[in-house]
């Protein structure tokens, strides 16, 4: 996919998040009895408009894919799983409604972090669990969703500590961290300043700055005369390196978050960023995968999310088959099960205690783990999902990236970090 605007997954705005609903956002639902009507429906909430438009496709691609895989394994209870009509709104909260009108259990989605409370509010209201393949906002891993809200992407401040390790890899001991205003700078830039510390580099100063202000604090920065520039920014990323290159906090002293990341080329200064080093959440498809998303949209250019959203879709269904019952009180009660992560309080819907774990990669995999009398621990396409009692991955991939004398980045690693960054 072109990395440009795989870019684009890292502009969601991360916002300062109050919840409305019930018990604390890291409560879990307990078991329930079944009460479904024995369709499973899983619903999509697309809510990509302008320029982040593109993001749509992939990830209906993914749910396409990952709905035809469970019913060609035999469906839900030997009957098709159905995938609800589409629509795409940034009213996420009357799409909500219109799923839960059509009888959802399970909705995938939103995209965009600033709308997932008006999707929660409806649907866990209505007993409805939501597993986002890519909000990412800090403060929704404690949004009091009465446990029916769960994401496989990872939270902005699990890239802190690969951050981190990168300016130490570089040779660093001393590090600065430059962070534009807002929360998921101040997030973000917090959480590497504790990274950073935990893996023995000292922190020697920690500026923010408005976006096309960034003057003062490179100027801050180079007086603290640091070994590696840590830039934490979305919108003022561009204005940012242009000030740190001037104040000569340039190339191999930067490491960049993942909004900051970008295909800059001739728009900043020659060799700018040339040794500069990056991040970006997830993993790169494998060519299984991509083959498999452009049988089922030949048209599909981006894969952007698609890892995230086939998972959400597969462990909806697998949670369903683990509760043998398609309600969504009764998904929302098996999703940290059937993830790997530690079982709720008072058993898990594969049975009574906790059954031994089995890894499974698909749904029919894992179906043959309950049927084996094992807890099926479903690992995907996004790597490890382990979901914590917040409804969090536990384990996050990042790529890491490396600049070349053209600022342009060409991805040269990975790496795992846990969801909390530390």
């Amino acid at each position: 996919m072109p990395l440009g605007r795989a870019l684009a997954a890292g502009t969601l705005a991360a916002v300062a998040l109050t919840g409305c609903l019930g018990p604390a956002g890291s409560a879990r639902v307990a078991s329930a009895d079944a009460s479904g009507d024995g369709t499973l429906r899983i619903g999509l909430i697309l809510d990509n408009t302008g320029r982040q438009n593109f993001l749509n496709a992939p990830q209906l691609a993914a749910a396409k894919l990952a709905v035809k895989e469970i019913n060609a394994a035999g469906g839900h209870k030997g009957k098709p799983v159905e995938l609800l009509p589409e629509t795409i709104s940034t009213d996420t909260a009357a799409q909500a409604k219109a799923l839960v009108a059509a009888k959802a259990d399970v909705v995938i989605g939103p995209t965009d972090s600033s709308r997932a409370p008006a999707a929660i509010d409806v649907l866990a209201n209505a007993k409805v669990a939501v597993i986002s393949p890519a909000n990412s906002a800090s403060a929704l891993s404690n949004y009091k969703s009465g446990g029916y809200y769960f994401r496989t992407s990872a939270a902005d401040v699990a890239q802190a500590s690969v951050l981190a390790k990168l300016a130490k890899d570089g040779g660093a001991k001393t590090l600065a961290v430059v962070h534009e205003d807002g929360a998921y700078g101040k997030d973000v830039a917090a959480a590497v300043a504790g990274a950073a510390k935990q893996s023995g580099l000292e922190v020697v100063a920690d500026a923010e700055f408005t976006a096309g202000q960034a003057q003062q604090a490179a100027a801050t920065a180079k007086a603290a005369n640091p070994d590696a520039v840590v830039l934490v920014s979305r919108d003022g990323a561009q204005g940012a390196i242009a000030e740190l290159n001037n104040a000569g906090l340039a190339g191999k002293k930067l490491v960049l978050s993942d909004a900051a990341v970008s295909r800059y080329g001739s728009g900043l200064g020659a060799r700018a960023l040339d040794g500069a080093r990056g991040v970006l959440p997830g993993v790169f498809p494998s060519a299984a995968f991509q083959k498999d998303l452009v049988a089922v949209d030949p048209g599909l250019k981006d894969m952007v999310f698609a890892a995230e959203t086939y998972d959400a879709v597969i462990l909806a269904a697998v949670a369903a088959a683990a509760a043998e019952d398609d309600a969504g009180t009764s998904i929302a009660a098996s999703l940290v099960a059937v993830s790997g992560g530690a079982a709720a309080a008072g058993g898990n819907a594969a049975g009574g205690g906790q059954p031994a774990s089995e890894p499974c990669t698909s749904y029919k995999g894992c179906v043959d783990v309950l049927r084996a009398g094992k807890r099926p621990d479903y690992d995907g396409q996004s790597g490890r999902i382990n979901f914590d009692s917040h409804g969090d991955i536990t384990e996050a991939n990042h790529r890491v990236y490396t600049y070349g004398e053209d600022n342009l980045p060409t991805m040269s690693g990975m790496e795992t970090a846990s969801s909390s960054g530390g």
